[in-house]
């Protein structure tokens, strides 16, 4: 039964004050779902006996039949702290799970908190350092819990003391990842441009600065330590849980001290002296027991000791006095001791209670924000605030202060859809009857009672009978007239609901908000809704053409999340997370709905970090012909309610599923049949992704016999245009371009570093994709917008500057390349001053180097010719069909010539190119009749594609593998031959090991190819 109803939960949501947005995070199988269910029994919704056994969060079948949770999902659960303080509680599960990261990132996005969970006997793992830097990046404040205490007595059997040392160990892993983050983003803030050339100069003179700025920086709330209060110990499967604090008022009583005292020396090296009957330091040294192992290992030892492994349950009753607590007579006669267990700790060290206490004390509510998290959440790509209107100023105020007042704009911020039958929604769900329904209908049931024996008592005997018998039927069809009288309701299909947070103004039901894609930029929107442009409201999402990112939706319903259940709310202050009806047809993934056009779209969170990146393959189609418009629908549906998954179609027309490993595809191969499509589905093997790239002429043969000159040049084919230098000379079919192209492999430093600065790359190319504007238009929105600039005369406006962030960034990576390319070699040197565009997708990591002679404007770090001193007509020419020649670029590197997979680690060097009779070619353009091979445009884009897959045949070439990444972590004793049976077996897997004291860890690189096909 619960203890809480409705109506208190959303008196609690108008109080920011009193929210809490948190999510549990932790490797597989550490107790997340555990842990929720012991925070959800105590408010009712669950038997505390059930607690760890009914997986409640767990709502899908393959979750409860697995033991692992693949989807985030939510429950507000209410909390009293104290006497008077009240607290409403928005817990999200999430999976632990490598192949379902993309869930935990859908959480982090909507909450405030996380509570960190760590099994004590395996520790730190992968998934753990994951889920630890995902919570960093997202500025959101942590807690932490050491589960599974349990499993240091029963299976691990270690003494109090040993017990102590492992748990320290175990919390100075966790500082550990805490402490290189930290170091990492203080040092990422300090090397600005300026500091990068003081270091270079510094260096240059044999004198390094060390000063990094770490010492400045406070980090005393960085670290997890129990006398912070932020660590618990405990153990969900046995329900008990406590934090230092406890301990230390119970103690102060009882031994007479200061009850903060011992808050800040029951952890750590201290100890109890008997003869001065103080506390003193030094416990390791004078071989002491510490307090903590003196005062409180030892009694949970003790208990464990007799009732799990010596099962005394005489003494049962005893433990329980001397506790405070009392048992049930059910309890104490109870054959399980299991259940005995579970009953002194649920009275004595309560774990909900534990936890809860430090969420309300430590983590931050709705309004206390960060200015790091709104600087994230709450941006303009490649603006910065002061060149921002007034109005979209006023929106990031009201989303900082998390206002709930009428008057203030509404921000929603989508993070995922999820489905869910139509049949389990509120409206379509049996509602129980009031008193007063009930007796209405039992008076209606006697007055048809009356009227039936009124009818027999004045019809003929030998008329009743017939009459009596035609009566029952005469019932039946009036119930079956009232049933039909009721609206049918289609149980068959899903309902889609979103997985949203409010951060500023109330949602209520009904309202019509913006939905704002990913890609939507307020400044352009602004400026279109000035000059009258107005959104369509009956557009949808399908309906949106090509650079189009708004549509005008209805709230029909807002509901309140309870884990299984929904329930239906009216409105929806700031600061809670809820769940939308109604926007199946307007959201694909996630968005942001607002009631200002003006209000940036949420950034997207770094799915490449997390692990995210769907790499695991298979091509679906349907058994049955017939059937393929049901899995198009399916597949559609699947790419809705999946936030991980990829849907895509190749050039063959074949139906591509693309996850983020086996476990999430065969997830997804269910939901295909079972509930979406719902038909028979036949999945290829899976496909492996390859990258294409080119490689230095080798200088051996294959009898290690070095390669002689001569040799070489007999053997470079002069067929496809290229010289001996793999130059490649193209010319358009209307003989009115020639472009000289050569490939060279990047080295490898270059590569990686490309890989990993992905962010400023994008944001650079953004910014010049608002550059490059119609001087006229650049000018209007200027002045609509009220931007400064000191450029209004030149070619091409900027119509916004990059924040100091984004520059700060771009001018590292700058630096960076320069760095690279100087110890790649002298041919290398100054290459980061020609970069031209990095592709596939403006992003990647190949290069298109410009050595175009008298062409200093076609560069990616935005010096034009003006700023060069030079300006003639070849400059002219060339920047006029400069966007044909990159997109040419990018198609080439999207698909290479060896299987039409991406490139990686190519650069192409642009050698010359000329345009010849520029004039001429554009007033033939004019005349349709003129142009036998097309526009001059699309004749260059073509020609960079064929020069630059020909320059890349002409190399070297090599086709990438990717590589499976997994850390195995066992015991030393279980190690034996295993390693070199696999080697045997695969020889490309590379295995490094990492040993410790009793454990082994191992670091293993397989290619992905064999750990798909095993």
């Amino acid at each position: 039964m619960r203890l809480v109803t409705k109506e208190k939960l959303q008196e609690l949501q108008k109080r920011s004050s009193s929210i809490r947005n948190i999510c549990i995070m932790a490797h597989v199988d550490h107790g997340k779902t555990t842990l929720a269910d012991s925070l959800v029994a105590c408010n009712g919704i669950i038997s505390s006996r059930l607690a760890g056994k009914l997986r409640y969060m767990d709502s899908r079948k393959d979750e409860q039949e697995r033991g692992i949770t693949m989807k985030s999902s939510s429950i507000a659960l209410f909390h009293k702290l104290g006497e008077s303080n009240e607290f409403l509680i928005n817990l999200i599960d999430s999976p632990g799970h490598v192949d379902f990261s993309s869930e935990v990132s859908t959480a982090v996005r909507l909450c405030d908190g996380a509570i960190v969970l760590v099994d004590v006997v395996e520790g730190v793992c992968p998934q753990t350092k994951v889920c630890l830097k995902q919570a960093w990046e997202e500025n959101i404040k942590m807690v932490l819990v050491l589960n599974k205490m349990d499993r240091l007595i029963v299976e691990m059997k270690l003494t109090p003391l040993d017990a102590y040392i492992h748990l320290t160990q175990i919390m100075e892993q966790v500082n550990a990842v805490m402490g290189e983050m930290f170091a990492s983003s203080v040092l990422g803030k300090a090397e600005t441009a300026e500091e990068t050339e003081k270091k270079s100069k510094s260096s240059s003179s044999n004198v390094y600065d060390w000063s990094s700025g770490l010492e400045d920086v406070d980090d005393s709330n960085l670290y997890f330590s129990p006398d912070q209060g932020n660590v618990i110990f405990a153990s969900a499967v046995d329900g008990w849980g406590f934090e230092v604090k406890h301990f230390a008022k119970i103690f102060s009583k009882k031994m007479n001290m200061d009850e903060s005292l011992l808050e800040k020396t029951l952890w750590g090296d201290y100890y109890f002296n008997s003869k001065t009957k103080q506390i003193t330091k030094g416990a390791q040294l004078k071989a002491k027991k510490p307090l903590f192992v003196q005062l409180i290992l030892e009694s949970l030892w003790s208990l464990y000791d007799t009732v799990i492994i010596r099962k005394d349950k005489e003494k049962i009753p005893k433990i329980a006095e001397s506790l405070g607590i009392k048992l049930s007579p059910r309890d104490l006669r109870h054959t399980d001791c299991k259940v005995q267990l579970q009953a002194l700790f649920s009275q004595w060290l309560p774990l909900a209670n534990a936890i809860l206490d430090m969420v309300c004390e430590k983590l931050p509510s709705p309004l206390d924000l960060s200015d790091e998290k709104v600087d994230k959440l709450f941006c303009v790509p490649s603006t910065s605030l002061d060149n921002l209107p007034d109005e979209i100023k006023r929106l990031k105020s009201a989303f900082k202060e998390c206002s709930i007042s009428d008057e203030a704009p509404v921000t929603v911020f989508i993070s995922k859809m999820f489905p869910v039958d139509r049949k389990n929604l509120p409206i379509n769900k049996q509602r129980p009857l009031t008193a007063e329904e009930i007796a209405q209908r039992r008076e209606m049931a006697k007055q048809r009672h009356a009227e039936k024996l009124l009818n027999l008592s004045s019809k003929a005997p030998d008329e009743s009978s017939s009459s009596a018998g035609n009566a029952s039927p005469m019932v039946v069809s009036e119930g079956q007239e009232d049933i039909k009288q009721e609206p049918e309701v289609t149980v068959d299909d899903d309902a889609f609901i979103a997985f949203a947070r409010v951060f500023s103004g109330t949602l209520k039901q009904g309202q019509q908000l913006y939905v704002l894609g990913p890609k939507h930029d307020p400044c352009k929107a602004l400026t279109k809704f000035r000059d009258g442009k107005e959104i369509d409201p009956s557009l949808t999402l399908k309906d949106l053409k090509s650079g189009q990112h708004i549509s005008v939706a209805t709230v029909s319903d807002v509901f309140l999340l309870m884990g299984r259940e929904l329930e239906v709310l009216e409105e929806a202050p700031a600061g809670n997370i809820i769940g939308i009806g109604g926007l199946e047809e307007h959201v694909l993934k996630s968005a942001t709905l607002s009631t200002s056009i003006g209000c940036p779209s949420f950034k997207e969170s770094q799915s490449s970090l997390m692990g995210e990146m769907a790499i695991f393959r298979v091509a679906v189609e349907p058994k049955n012909p017939s059937e393929m418009p049901a899995l198009v629908k399916g597949l559609r549906l699947l790419n809705q309610a999946d936030a991980a998954v990829q849907v895509l179609v190749q050039e063959t027309g074949e139906h591509v599923l693309a996850t983020a490993g086996g476990v999430h595809l065969e997830r997804c191969l269910v939901d295909l049949r079972e509930r979406y499509a719902k038909i028979e589905i036949n999945a290829s093997e899976p496909i492996v992704p390859f990258r294409e790239t080119v490689v230095h002429p080798p200088k051996v043969d294959m009898v290690n016999e070095v390669i002689q000159e001569h040799n070489t040049s007999v053997k470079k084919v002069k067929e496809d245009g290229s010289d001996d230098d793999g130059l490649i000379t193209v010319t358009t079919p209307n003989k009115r371009s020639v472009l000289k192209i050569r490939a060279e492999p990047l080295p490898e430093n270059v590569t990686d570093l490309l890989l990993k600065s992905g962010d400023a790359i994008r944001a650079m190319a953004r910014y010049h994709d608002q550059r490059n504007v119609p001087e006229d238009e650049a000018r209007l929105k200027m002045e609509n917008l009220r931007l400064e600039s000191d450029a209004a005369g030149s070619e091409h406006v900027p119509t916004s500057t990059l924040p100091g962030k984004i520059l700060s960034s771009v001018e590292d990576l700058r630096m960076k390349l320069k760095k690279e390319f100087s110890q790649a070699g002298k041919e290398w040197e100054g290459a980061e001053n020609n970069v031209w565009s990095y592709g596939p997708k403006r992003c990647g990591p190949n290069i298109l180097l410009n050595k175009i002679p008298n062409a200093p404007n076609l560069n990616f770090w935005n010096e034009t010719s003006a700023s060069k001193g030079i300006s003639d007509e070849k400059s002219e020419q060339l920047s006029k069909y400069s966007g044909s020649f990159v997109n040419g670029f990018q198609l080439a590197t999207l698909a290479g010539p060896l299987c039409e997979e991406p490139m990686m680690g190519v650069c192409f060097v642009v050698e010359d190119w000329t345009i010849m009779d520029l004039v001429e070619d554009e007033t033939t353009e004019s005349g349709a009749t003129s142009m036998p091979y097309g526009p001059l445009s699309g004749q260059i884009m073509s020609g960079v594609k064929e020069a630059c897959r020909k320059a890349f045949q002409a190399q070297p070439q090599r086709l990438m593998a990717a590589m499976y990444s997994c850390s195995i972590q066992v015991n030393a004793e279980v190690l034996g031959a295993e390693p070199g049976i696999n080697k045997t077996k695969y020889p490309g897997v590379d295995y490094r090991p990492r040993g410790k004291e009793k454990v082994d860890f191992r670091k293993v690189f397989e290619p992905l190819l064999y750990s798909m096909w095993q």
